[in-house]
């Protein structure tokens, strides 16, 4: 199995060799799961000086990292097929557990561009495919972040950790922060192990743990339980006193299908795809062909036509739109309506590629903009069995089954 590779373009790199040293992840580095470059872009400034910042024009305080040492040393480094470039900086999205699960799923490469000084010229936002950063604060440059990264990411690869069950029971894997831990001895200090966890009861120890985490989210982050509550929600129904009045619920059905060409990108569920014979999905915006099924069912549970209203393919303003953006719009307009998705089940058909090692990551996806627990999200992949346009490796088709709920007045 080949190394995930870390590429990190910093003015300070030898900060990053502590990651060779820190426990699992260092033992990562050393066992070859992971591999870590650091590039300077000192070593690529072309005067005597070896400089790298100027000032801003314009006038203003600090210095500013200039496009072409930076643009020079990210050209440098080898690019894999599944490659992903970070920029760090205070003005990014915030870093949140699914990016790092994203990251470690989805790709094998990250390179990481690390800000430093009062900012960086405008033009090295370009190489970035997204921008992150560590929280609502500003430190001197983007090293600790992209470390935080780094770390949050290979504890995720194969091997690193010794149970993978241990990665999926920890804080905000599902919204939740992490239950209490003890070990020996049974007393220390006046305070003892809590009895359930002696017991050898395993269905009761998984009951109160379970419990301490609900009880320690609410109190420590108040806005992750209401979040938690909001996506556990089940169905309720508005019944009147005879229990006559049925559930106010919508069911809507969608479906996609687009060619399969060559020269297009191949995205499926928001995640990008390598086809063996280098085919992509044909379409004016990015034909995410799943995502665009889901859209399609959640308008039509509410009788809102279909995505070709709302997003008109002669439309310049769609031309390579990311559908995960065009989904965002139409959940909001859901909202607008006065309604919740429930769940969604759906399913992609296509002969190739496998669909499986990816659909983690699509579920993720398409929870996160929906706002509901990734189980309420269902992806399933199937073939054609070499029948039909599917079979035949013509195109892909994505079929999906929202399920709304109106919100309490």
């Amino acid at each position: 199995m080949a190394s995930y590779r870390f590429d990190v373009v910093s003015v300070a790199p030898q900060v990053f060799a502590s990651l060779e040293q820190l426990g699992v992840i260092g033992r990562a580095f050393q066992n070859g799961i992971a591999e870590l470059h650091t590039i300077n872009p000192r070593d690529f400034a072309v005067d005597r000086y070896r400089k790298v910042d100027d000032e801003p024009y314009g006038g203003g305080a600090g210095m500013v990292l200039k496009p072409e040492p930076m643009y020079a040393a990210f050209e440098s480094i080898p690019a894999s097929p599944r490659r992903r470039v970070l920029l760090l900086t205070p003005q990014g999205c915030q870093l949140r557990q699914r990016d790092l699960q994203r990251w470690a799923s989805e790709h094998d490469q990250l390179v990481l561009l690390c800000g430093h000084y009062e900012g960086f010229d405008e033009r090295i936002r370009s190489l970035a495919d997204e921008e992150v950063s560590a929280g609502d604060f500003v430190l001197t440059g983007g090293e600790l972040p992209a470390m935080t990264v780094i770390n949050g990411v290979v504890r995720l690869l194969p091997g690193t950790v010794g149970t993978a069950e241990s990665l999926l029971e920890e804080s905000h894997s599902d919204g939740l922060l992490e239950h209490p831990h003890y070990t020996r001895p049974a007393e220390f200090r006046g305070m003892a192990v809590p009895d359930v966890l002696r017991s050898g009861d395993h269905g009761a120890i998984a009951a109160w743990r379970q419990q301490q985490r609900l009880q320690r989210t609410r109190q420590s982050r108040p806005d992750l339980y209401g979040q938690w509550q909001e996506r556990s929600s089940v169905l309720s129904s508005r019944m009147t006193g005879d229990g006559s009045e049925p559930m106010q619920i919508r069911i809507g059905n969608g479906y996609d299908m687009h060619r399969l060409v060559p020269g297009r990108p191949l995205i499926i569920g928001g995640v990008t795809l390598q086809h063996p014979d280098g085919l992509g999905l044909d379409g004016h915006s990015d034909a995410d062909v799943l995502v665009h099924a889901v859209m399609d069912a959640l308008l039509g549970a509410l009788s809102l036509g279909d995505i070709g209203k709302h997003f008109p393919p002669d439309d310049p303003r769609w031309r390579g739109a990311n559908s995960l953006k065009l989904l965002e719009a139409v959940v909001a307009l859901v909202h607008e309506q006065g309604w919740r998705v429930i769940n969604i089940d759906s399913v992609v058909v296509a002969e190739r590629p496998k669909l499986k090692p990816h659909i983690h990551a699509m579920r993720s996806n398409l929870a996160d903009l929906l706002g509901v627990a990734v189980d309420a999200v269902g992806v399933k992949a199937t073939t054609n069995e070499r029948l039909g346009p599917e079979g035949l490796e013509q195109g892909i088709s994505s079929q999906a089954v929202a399920l709304l709920q109106q919100k309490a007045p």
